[in-house]
């Protein structure tokens, strides 16, 4: 008999399920499926971004013995960083908006990570919190500042990693797939890859309220309206990682669907997601109804929601938003 055993943390990230979504599959007449990204060892997409710029730094000599990790994030990168840092040798200084779910703030703590937090403000801002980590790292001896949004790396743990398995586990027969965007590394790799092995797959954005990228793909210009309770994900400018995607347009997502497909997803297929991947199978649901019956489409489950119980499954919180879920079925979709 073989054995079958991943050694460590690193060889535990990725190669996660590509799950059929069968309540959705059945109402669009489309193949809709979930990357189950949730399943990484520390709950979420941003494990594969975060092995990946640990390990270049090292072979670029930018992380060293007894080093030190810093980065600003909204709390799934930090994790897995520090994950990573843990199993490696290193030190993890994180810094998150002060407005992000305090489940994550707890757990970055409970794994050992020194936490700072910082007041919510515009990118121009440098008391932003990026600009917050880039000094942190400056000011720390042996630091490495992993820079998600504009370090390569992020966008290569996917165009490597995440699309080869999701064109290994379709076998090759995908039509269309769909994700939101934060720094961009997920999208960026995601696309190119896929793109390269079939133009014709069709490759959509699906961006939050509040966020410009929904506006820079359809029109070429940044605007942004209003605001969302999505976390991790939308933006303002375009980032060295979303610069590598190959989309084909966009669709935009509202806070109440994010919280109608949240709840569908819970009672109808035992999916307990969090709010980005609830937006991407909203964007999943708008692709298949673009493209009509009978295409595979898939999607990006980034998280599960045990991080966003106290706010997006909490009918006080909800209700405080004007957020309550009233749907009975799907029809919160619009095309």
């Amino acid at each position: 008999m073989t054995r079958d055993i991943r050694i460590g943390f690193a060889n535990s990230v990725g190669n996660t399920p590509l799950i059929e979504i069968e309540s959705l599959s059945a109402a669009t007449g489309c193949t809709i499926l979930g990357k189950a990204e949730f399943l990484n060892p520390g709950g979420s997409v941003k494990d594969r971004a975060a092995l990946f710029m640990v390990l270049e730094a090292e072979k670029a000599g930018l992380l060293k013995a007894g080093g030190t990790i810093v980065e600003g994030t909204a709390g799934n990168t930090g994790i897995g960083l520090s994950l990573v840092a843990n199993a490696r040798g290193y030190r993890s200084v994180i810094v998150m908006p002060s407005n992000q779910s305090q489940e994550k703030i707890d757990l970055l703590r409970t794994l050992g990570a020194e936490v700072e937090l910082a007041t919510p403000a515009p990118f121009s801002s440098p008391d932003n919190y990026y600009h917050v980590a880039r000094r942190r790292a400056e000011e720390i001896e042996n630091a490495f500042w992993a820079n998600q949004f504009e370090n390569l790396s992020n966008s290569d743990a996917h165009y490597y990693t995440t699309a080869p398995e999701i064109w290994r586990q379709t076998g090759g027969e995908l039509d269309g797939i769909v994700m939101s965007s934060g720094t961009g590394g997920t999208i960026g790799g995601v696309t190119a890859y896929l793109k390269e092995q079939n133009s014709q797959i069709s490759t959509y954005l699906i961006d939050p309220t509040g966020s410009g990228l929904y506006s820079y793909i359809t029109t070429g210009e940044f605007k942004a309206e209003g605001n969302s309770i999505t976390e991790g994900i939308g933006i303002n400018r375009a980032t060295a990682n979303f610069n590598r995607a190959r989309l084909d347009g966009a669709f935009q997502g509202t806070d109440q669907q994010v919280i109608e497909m949240s709840q569908y997803l819970l009672k109808h297929d035992g999916l307990f997601v969090g709010s980005s991947a609830a937006l991407n199978v909203v964007g999943a649901v708008k692709l298949a109804h673009k493209l009509g019956k009978g295409h595979t489409i898939a999607t990006i489950l980034c998280d599960g929601g045990g991080r966003y119980q106290s706010r997006m499954y909490n009918p006080e919180w909800l209700a405080e938003k004007g957020l309550t879920p009233v749907a009975k079925g799907l029809e919160f979709i619009d095309d």
